[in-house]
């Protein structure tokens, strides 16, 4: 089975036609049949978090663009894609893009990572989006915007992208060999993480300082916060019992409230993982990589290297963990909560439904609708569970021309608090505006298609964009690098 298999979105003609192929795969996705403006439009509506209210139902992602300076600065991409963050008319603005506590922790030569210039390049970021936002909308003071901190951790590649420099909590039997990991040299030390967990209170203080409303202490994707999730095998006091296992959490949140008082906290939590995939070899064919098959894994059960997993059948998820996690949040005071799933480097057809995988993916196991639904399920499941927080559902990008439709029937039925938007802002910053003033998608050509180059681009060497509809990235030097990048990926 290929992509070619199953349904393509862009080809239904209606909400009807959607709602026959979500009947079609059983798929219970809520979907409102006309979109409501104004007032009586669910995604219009406004969220109270205490002294603050957010003015409307649409949240901006982090998103990444590896486009900072090697000495981990914004640059005049970073910059166009924070003002695109606040012409889009969402009132809050989750983490804008993923912030390195650390040099050593980057993900990319181009994070952006906090030091000597973060006050002043912080600042400028903020500054840009908030007049994009003004302008566009008329008012800022319903906006609340967040800064991600993080430390990528097994994933960190600080100096070159094609080298990794991993930063582990415990070895792990699938994902070590991937990373040519052979020995303990790349496990941190309780000493190393506290030096971690002091590296985000500093970084929490400048985000405090230059005027953020929250920090998101990053638990998803297999960087560092979600690994420690998993540390089940880990000795000492990180790793083990969930009361180890969550100790670098309440650490950070800890002396985050004590080097920033007032500042809010939000956690980005993957609510669950899933086997590590692979192109499964018996499907590739010359110059297409095959469907996603689940590693093997009947040597390794009881599985334990991965959070919210069933240990006997690690390809389905095990809630228990995940639940008990949002109840320690809801302890320590922590209401915003983002909910996404998975690893895009282990298994992006779980974190990111797509039709067309990145170049370093493989085709997608199952149709992307199902995926959606998965992630938007389970923020339901937690929503329900914790009604009192501020959850922000993840997965939309897929349903194209139907995200509003969707949208705003799972908020009406209360499945979360907010709409989460992430590649969609790539290519059509605009979405959420056109949706509340118009009630249509009034630029239906900027509609993310899932073609992937936004995540090809960075495994290229290149800046991420919407390179098919970006006319900014499409008309670049650096789209005819990526269709020579793709040629020569077509012709091996």
């Amino acid at each position: 089975m290929t992509a070619r298999n199953f349904t393509p979105l862009g080809g239904l003609r209606n909400v009807s036609d959607f709602k026959a192929q979500l009947r079609k795969l059983n798929c219970a996705l809520p979907c409102d049949d006309e979109l409501l403006t104004g007032s009586n439009s669910p995604l219009g509506g406004s969220i109270d978090l205490g002294e603050k209210s957010i003015g409307n139902r649409f949240a901006i992602h982090p998103m990444e663009g590896w486009d900072g300076t090697p000495s981990g600065r914004p640059s005049a991409l970073t910059l166009r894609r924070w003002s695109n963050f606040g012409t889009s008319g969402a009132k809050l603005i989750w983490g804008g893009e993923a912030v390195a506590v650390l040099a050593e922790g980057r993900a990319n030569p181009n994070q952006l990572c906090i030091g000597d210039t973060s006050h002043a390049d912080l600042a400028a970021l903020r500054e840009t989006l908030i007049a994009a936002h003004r302008a566009a909308t008329g008012d800022a003071n319903d906006l609340l915007i967040g800064l991600q901190l993080t430390h990528s951790g097994r994933f960190s590649r600080p100096h070159e992208k094609q080298k990794p420099e991993p930063r582990i909590l415990y070895r792990h039997p699938i994902l070590d060999p991937r990373l040519h990991i052979d020995s303990d040299d790349a496990t941190l030390t309780d000493d190393e993480i506290k030096k971690i967990i002091e590296a985000f209170h500093r970084a929490a203080k400048v985000a405090h300082d230059v005027g953020f409303d929250f920090v998101d202490i990053k638990h998803c994707h297999g960087y560092l916060g979600h690994e420690f999730l998993s540390a089940h095998t880990r000795p000492g006091i990180y790793g083990g019992s969930f009361e180890n296992r969550t100790r670098f959490l309440r650490e950070v949140t800890e002396g985050v409230r004590a080097a920033a008082a007032g500042l809010e906290i939000g956690v980005r939590l993957s609510a669950f993982d899933t086997i590590p995939y692979r192109a499964d070899p018996a499907t590739s064919r010359p110059h297409q990589m095959g469907i996603g098959v689940p590693e093997p894994y009947e040597h390794l059960l009881p599985y334990v290297w991965g959070f919210a997993i069933d240990s006997e059948h690690p390809e389905q998820y095990d809630l228990a963990e995940t639940l008990r996690f949002l109840a320690l949040l809801r302890g320590l005071g922590i209401r915003l909560i983002n909910i996404s799933a998975g690893s895009p480097y282990t298994n992006p057809h779980i974190q990111r439904p797509a039709l067309y995988p990145p170049s370093d993916g493989y085709q997608p196991p199952e149709d992307p609708l199902i995926g959606v639904g998965r992630q938007l399920e389970v923020a339901r499941l937690i929503k329900r569970a914790f009604p009192e927080m501020i959850v922000v559902g993840t997965g939309f990008t897929y349903l194209q021309q139907f995200l509003p439709f969707v949208a705003q029937g799972a908020l009406r039925e209360n499945w979360f608090d907010a709409v989460g938007l992430g590649r969609m802002v790539l290519s059509y910053p605009q979405l959420p505006l056109d949706v509340l003033r118009d009630g249509a998608l009034t630029h239906s050509k900027l509609i993310c298609r899932t073609f992937s180059d936004c995540t090809t681009a960075p495994r290229n060497n290149l800046p991420s964009g919407c390179y098919p509809l970006d006319d900014f990235y499409k008309s670049s030097e650096m789209a005819g690098s990526l269709k020579q990048i793709k040629r020569r990926a077509r012709a091996e």
